[in-house]
């Protein structure tokens, strides 16, 4: 699975933003898929997934502010990020594992989100 991030850029605190993911193939054909981002300094972390069904689920950073989503038709999932900090400053990385049977892992080149006034 080929992922292609968009949607980042530089916002004020308070400020939202919408990522974009788009998917090379069916994502109601890919076991889950998944925001991770990665803070300057600091290791890869998960911040929320969707998986093939729609289910949803988040880590506490993105719980109340962050809503993941994703359009079927255009194979591309969404990152809602609202009441942004500048400690949400980070690059933000689409993930997709395609089956649990098999180690078949895609990750997108990530996109920047700044936080800054």
């Amino acid at each position: 699975v080929q992922l292609l991030e968009s949607g980042g850029g530089l916002v004020q605190p308070g400020g939202s933003l919408r990522l974009s993911c788009v998917a090379s193939e069916s994502i109601t054909t890919i076991y889950f898929m998944a925001w991770n981002r990665q803070l300057p300094g600091k290791q890869r972390e998960l911040v929320a997934l969707i998986s093939a069904s729609g289910d949803t689920d988040y880590r506490d950073v993105a719980k109340g502010r962050f809503t993941i989503s994703r359009d079927t038709a255009k194979n591309t999932i969404y990152l809602r990020m609202n009441n942004l900090r500048p400690n949400d400053t980070a690059v933000y990385y689409c993930f997709a594992k395609k089956s649990p049977f098999t180690p078949d892992e895609s990750w997108g080149r990530g996109t920047q989100v700044t936080v800054s006034s």
